[in-house]
């Protein structure tokens, strides 16, 4: 069954990963009209939710760096920032080795309800790592669409 997750989640993972190796901070930091964020902050905002989807609502101590949730929360844009946010190498070193303690931490407990569900208003309520792990896919995917979108803009 772990297969069925971790598999997916390093394969999403390295397709976010190659989306933005070697990128310029100009790409990286531009914000098109009509846009809130650039792919810096997607990249962030991917890190931070997963830290809290995996390790959060598991009752496990995360890896969040003191600025994360200012930076890269729901709700945040670069426009808003008072200081530097991490560089594109720090990011791509954090989101590797997160897929790593995520596996090293729940490959027997994706059937381990969670301290707290996570739950929408729409109805979805998610009540197990694996239920957390597997929903964090469709999460990443909607931010990997963002951040070839962005790119398009940014390299015009």
């Amino acid at each position: 069954m772990s297969q069925h997750v971790f598999t997916p989640l390093k394969i999403v993972r390295q397709r976010t990963i190659n989306a933005v190796k070697g990128l310029s901070d100009h790409v990286l930091d531009t914000i098109p009209e009509g846009f809130n964020n650039n792919v810096r902050w997607n990249l962030g905002h991917v890190y931070l939710v997963q830290e809290n989807f995996a390790f959060r609502l598991a009752g496990e101590p995360g890896e969040i760096p003191e600025a994360f949730n200012e930076f890269f929360a729901k709700g945040t844009k670069p426009a808003d920032w008072d200081s530097k946010p991490p560089t594109l190498e720090t990011l791509i070193e954090m989101l590797e080795n997160q897929s790593k303690r995520i596996e090293e931490t729940f490959k027997d407990r994706l059937d381990e309800r969670v301290k707290k569900p996570f739950t929408t208003e729409s109805g979805l309520n998610l009540n197990t790592i694996g239920e957390l792990l597997t929903f964090s896919l469709y999460h990443e995917g909607i931010h990997f669409n963002a951040i070839n979108l962005l790119k398009r803009f940014a390299e015009k």
